[in-house]
This record gives structure tokens, sequence and C-alpha cells, in this order.
């Protein structure tokens, strides 16, 4: 899938939400990330990774979309240069609504997309009576996209009729399946066809506005040779316009998730069943019938915007964790015996499907079925790189398999680690492979630091068999790390905390490796210990992280510029740079 000649490259990961400008409204923007990547050019950064961009569902995780192929009009930069059907003053008078909810450390989602609605509807009605020398690029965007862009649309508008969050299968018989939907959108245009209309095509104008800033970002990058990393996530939201129009395509009886893990987790759903992302299976028979066009059309959209994309969760192309139930009903299995659940789903219960890798067999059949799929899906892309999320589970053989297709899988120095508890040295790690400490899932390598060292404190002031064995585990974190940068290991003495001469040390081991992606979260290079995203909850604290200051402040910033100069020496050092090429 990728070409073998790609030089070794250092990339920052940083959520469109989380980033800040001046003018945004609350939220990152294609603005914020236009800084970010001329932040990127001046420092020899090669690649920005972002998380999905398309259209969030009601729980606002980028993980559950309710497209695949609609973006979401929440990052849109919404200034009179973008957007000129609006005024400077209707856009001040717009952001003044806002409040706090513009300094907030995160992301107020009810508030902003009430405000950037309003605003955009105002666009829309001021474009829509006017003719301008932009409606024959609108024209043209709705007949290129019209082959989803038209479902998209009417599903939104069924979204907007019945409240977003009642679920398709809840909505009145008479548009309950695509056909019936047609009819009742026909039956609408004939009673009231102006208001219909302009209801639609409104959804039609805030997508064509997003494809037109979007890649406009992608040219920018282009040009300043800093390229965006998408990401696919492994399924689609149940509540979706792809599942209610291709319904065929998905089996809407099953949810994907992930198996559980055990007492370290709080949640007790998660300790017993495991995560239920409620995404509904794909048919993969059917899928490969038809050559898999769903999922090549999914890719090619990404690439219009990322020339480097994630496949998120790609373990599930071989098998996934699957669910009898959707999320909604978690709750009436907590504590539930395994003869007691069986009486609520009429037998099943939680398994791997197709298979478990429980057998040499099925291991043989699942690595089978990931090969049709994953090389029918990216045939082709010779000329796109492709990430790997191969965190988890991941059976023996899966590795083995990434690598003879050429998709670079993930390297966690402090995950991986030989039978002897030692982590790989960075020099071994190959080539064709993705170095990171953290992903959006978890803590930054310096809350990690931190934890631990904290633990370990609180083992020594209150000992007892519970900070006993979180002591051990996290002195174990932390010589795996130290093993990992080459930091000196403190056998007599207590270990230190989180310095400057710590993270340097860290941040050279991780360039310095032989991975040809190297990647620090935009928290790690600050020494932020905010999270993105708590696996197996639910709640504003996810998918809401804000940078403190905005790429000029930064700029301005002694303290700021320094670490970034500093990450740019290493860079250059280590023989990442884009700077040298």
């Amino acid at each position: 899938m990728q070409a073998s000649t790609l030089n070794r490259t250092a990339g920052i990961l940083i959520p469109t939400f989380s980033a800040r400008r001046e003018g945004d409204f609350g939220i990152g923007d294609t603005l914020a990330i236009r800084d970010w990547i001329d932040w990127a050019a001046e420092h020899g950064v090669g690649f920005l990774q972002l998380l999905p961009v398309n259209e969030n569902g009601v729980e606002e995780s980028p993980y559950s979309g309710i497209s695949s192929a609609a973006l979401d009009p929440i990052y849109l930069a919404l200034d009179h240069s973008e957007i000129p059907w609006i005024s400077q003053k209707e856009i001040d008078s717009a952001r003044d609504q806002l409040g706090k909810s513009l300094t907030s450390p995160l992301v107020d989602y009810p508030v902003v997309r009430k405000t950037k609605r309003a605003l955009l509807e105002l666009a829309w009605a001021k474009f829509s009576k006017a003719a301008s020398k932009y409606q024959k690029e609108f024209t043209d965007f709705r007949e290129s996209e019209a082959g989803w862009l038209d479902d998209y649309c009417l599903f939104r508008w069924l979204m907007e009729i019945h409240g977003p969050q009642t679920p398709w299968d809840l909505w009145p018989e008479e548009c309950k399946t695509p056909a019936k939907a047609r009819q009742y959108l026909a039956n609408q245009r004939r009673k009231a066809p102006q208001a219909t209309d302009a209801a639609i095509n409104y959804f039609a104008f805030a997508q064509w506005l997003c494809f037109r800033q979007w890649r406009a970002l992608r040219a920018h990058a282009d040009r300043k040779n800093v390229k965006l990393m998408g990401d696919i996530p492994i399924g689609i939201s149940w509540h979706s316009a792809d599942v209610f129009f291709d319904r065929d395509e998905f089996l809407l009886d099953w949810c994907g998730g992930s198996p559980p893990e055990g007492m370290g987790q709080s949640d007790p759903f998660f300790q017993q069943w495991g995560q239920n992302w409620g995404i509904p299976l794909y048919r993969w028979d059917a899928m490969q019938a038809n050559d898999f066009k769903w999922w090549k059309q999914r890719v090619r959209r990404i690439t219009e915007i990322f020339s480097i994309f994630r496949l998120d969760h790609i373990l599930g192309f071989y098998r996934i964790y699957a669910f009898p139930w959707r999320p909604e009903r978690n709750h009436e299995f907590i504590g539930l015996s395994h003869d007691h659940a069986r009486e609520l789903t009429g037998g099943q219960l939680p398994h791997w499907f197709l298979r478990p890798d429980d057998t040499d067999e099925n291991k043989a059949a699942n690595l089978a079925d990931g090969d049709v799929r994953l090389r029918g899906i990216l045939k082709d892309l010779d000329h796109i790189e492709v990430i790997a999320e191969d965190l988890g589970w991941v059976p023996e053989y899966v590795r083995p398999h990434l690598e003879k297709l050429g998709i670079a899988g993930f390297r966690i120095p402090h995950w991986d680690c030989n039978d002897q508890g030692h982590p790989t040295p960075g020099d071994h790690f190959p080539e064709n492979s993705f170095a990171t400490f953290s992903t959006h899932d978890h803590d930054p390598v310096n809350g990690i630091w931190r934890g631990c060292f904290n633990v370990i404190k609180e083992h020594q002031s209150h000992p007892s068999e519970r900070t006993g064995w979180q002591a051990h585990g996290a002195h174990h974190t932390l010589r795996i790390l130290s093993e990992f940068a080459g930091i000196p290991i403190p056998h007599n003495a207590p270990w230190p905390p989180y310095t400057e001469g710590i993270r340097l040390r860290l941040l050279k081991a991780l360039l310095a490796s032989n991975a040809r992606y190297a990647l620090l979260m935009v928290t790690e290079l600050f020494s932020l210990d905010d999270r993105i995203n708590h696996p197996g909850t639910v709640g504003h604290h996810n998918w809401s992280f804000r940078l403190p200051w905005t790429v000029p402040q930064i700029n301005s910033d002694p303290k700021l510029r320094e670490i970034c100069q500093k990450f740019s020496n290493t860079i250059l050092l280590t023989g990442r740079s884009t700077l040298d090429r």
C-alpha cells in the first residue's frame, strides 16, 4: 500500500476541536489547523494527525459519525473572508453570545453548535436569495456529490423533524424505510415546496462550505510540505445516513465493541462485559460481493483531504467482539449471570464475530478474512500512506500480515516488551511502524510518569494491599520508560518527578527510533496532563479538550517558543526534519 522509500518523519496529534485561534467560536476550526500547518512547516514537523472530522452524532464522539461522507460543520471557520454572505458585525454579535464558552478549557458543544448553526442558517438565507459567482460552484458540488449528498440531506432533515436523539427505527412508519422517506419528502414538497427545499438545501450548503474549506486546507498543507493525517473509524453510528439507506450492508442486530479488561476499569459494565460501541457489524459477505463499494467510496473521500490515514481498530477487519444488544440497554445487563443475560437476548451472549481465535483453524480463517477485506478495500492506493491502529488484544498473525501488506502498525514503547519484561529498543522497531507513547485514548507520557510517581508516593505514605499492587505496577512502568529512554534507574533512591531532563530524554528516544513515523500528542509537547478521551465513559470530559493558547501566543511566549525549538532541534538531530529536505 505504501512506498518503501518514504523518509522518517515526525508528527503531532492535535484534534481539530483542540486547536485555538483568535476569532474562533469556542472550538477549533479549519483556520486554526491552518495555523498549526504553518507552525509544523516552520519546525520541520512532517505531519499533523487529526481525529475523524465526519459529522458527529448526539454523543459528540468523532468515532460514531452519522455519515461516512459528510463533514462536521462545527469545524467551519466562520470568518467573513471564508463565508462572505455574513457580515463582520453579524459574526461579532454571534461570538458575543458565546460568553465564557470562548475561553473555556473545554468545548461546550451544545452552545457552540447552536451559535454556529444560527450563523450558517443566516448565511444560507442570504446565499439562496441572491445571485453570486458562487452559485455555479455550489451547483457543481451538488451534482458531483449527489451519490451520497442527496440521501444525507434527506436523513438530516428527518433527524430535525423527529429529534436528533430519536433513532430512525423509532421514526413514524411513514418514513421508516428509504422508499417511504423519499415519498414523505415528495409529499412535503407538494404541501410546502419552498420551505421544504430551503430546509433540505441548507444541509447541502453546509457540506459545500465544509468541503470547500477542507480542500483548501489540504492544498495549503501540500504547499507547506506538511501532510494531514486523517482517521477512518472501524464503524459508523447505528443512527446514521449510511445505515438507514444501505442497511443491506450491515447486521443491525449486532453491535461491535471490545471484550472486558478486568478489574482495572471502574465502570461495572466495562468490567463485566467490555465496551459496546453501538456500531452495527458489517455484512462482509455482501460487501465482498459488490467489491467493497461502500468502503472504497469511504476511503476515496477521506483521501481528498488527507494524504495519510489511520484505520481505527484494524483488528475488526479480522474479527470483532460483538454484542447482541445496543448500548442503551447496557444497564440491563450489569451484574447478570450469563444465563440471565441469555433470557433477555433470546439466547445470545457477546462473543467474537465471526469466530474467536481459539484454534489454529479459526486463526487461519480470521487471517484469510482480514486479507481479503484489506486487500479489496485498499487496492490502488499506492500513493496513500496507511497506518493501522493495531492495539488491544492483538492476535499473533496480525502484525506479520500488516507488514506483508505494507501497512504501518503502532509501537508504544512501554507496551512493547520482551518475555523478560524489557522494552524493545527503538533501533529495533520495524522501519514501517508508527511510534508513539500514547493515543487519544490514553494519558500523555508526562501524565503517565506523574501518575506513577504519585501512586508510589501514596503507597509510601499509606501502605496497603491496594496501594501495594498499584505501586508495583507504577515501578514497572517507570522502569520500562527509563530503560527505553536511557534514564538512570534509581535502585536505592526514590523515582524522580517528571522534569525537563526526563521529557527531553523520552522525546529523543522516540524520535531516534527506527520507526518511519514518530508522533507526540500536543499535550505531550507542552507536558499537559489533560486527557482527550476516557474509554468506557460518556460525558462532557471526552472529546472537548482545548489548548490554552493560540499558535501566535505560543510563538510569542519565550518558554513555549523554547519548548517548540527544542522539539524542532531534536527532529533535526534524529534525521526526521523536513527542513533539511
